[in-house]
C-alpha cells in the first residue's frame, strides 16, 4: 500500500486525476458489467422460484381430487367389450359410418379398418378412447383418402 502511495504522490497534478478518474470508471464499469448481470440473474432466478412455489402449492391444493377421480380422470380400462366400445365410441364421435370392418385380433384386441374418416375426428376419436377407456393404438396404417384431410386407416386397438 506504501508503494502505491508514494508512486501516486510521485505524479503530477494532472496525472493522479486522470489516475482517479480512470479508477473511478473502472470500478463503474465493473459494476455495470459484473454486478448488475448477476442481480438481474438472481431476480429472475427468485420469480422463477415464486412461480413455481405457487404452481406447486396449486398442484397439493387439487391433489386430493385428482386422486379420487382415479388413473386418467376416473377412465381406466372399461368394462364393455371392446367390440361394444369401438362401435358406440366410434358413431359418438362422427365416425359410424367410416367404420366398415371390426374383427377380433385375440385376447383383449380388435382389427378394424375405416375408410373415408376425418384425420382430425380420427385422432381425437383415439385420444378419448385412450384417455377414458385405457384403449392403446397397437398398429395404424393411415394413408390419404383422395381430399384434404380425409384418410383410409387400418386400426388394430388393445385394452389395458
Amino acid at each position: 500500500m506504501n508503494a502505491l502511495t508514494r508512486w501516486l504522490n510521485g505524479l503530477s497534478e494532472r496525472e493522479r486525476l486522470m489516475v482517479t478518474v480512470g479508477g473511478v470508471i473502472a470500478v463503474v464499469l465493473l459494476l455495470l458489467a459484473v454486478v448488475l448481470p448477476l442481480n438481474l440473474a438472481v431476480a429472475g432466478a427468485t420469480s422463477r422460484v415464486e412461480k413455481k412455489q405457487s404452481d406447486l402449492a396449486f398442484i397439493e391444493s387439487v391433489a386430493p381430487e385428482v386422486a379420487a377421480a382415479g388413473p386418467l380422470g376416473g377412465g381406466g380400462a372399461t368394462t364393455e367389450s371392446l367390440v361394444v366400445l369401438i362401435d358406440r365410441s366410434a358413431r359418438e364421435s362422427g365416425l359410424g359410418a367410416s367404420l366398415s370392418s371390426t374383427q377380433p385380433n385375440g385376447d383383449k384386441s380388435l382389427r378394424l379398418r375405416l375408410d373415408r374418416a376425418s384425420f382430425d375426428l380420427l385422432v381425437g376419436w383415439l385420444a378419448r378412447l385412450s384417455e377414458q377407456h385405457g384403449v392403446r393404438v397397437e398398429s395404424a396404417e393411415i394413408e390419404g383418402g383422395g381430399e384434404p384431410g380425409i384418410v383410409n386407416a387400418g386400426l388394430v386397438l388393445r385394452t389395458r
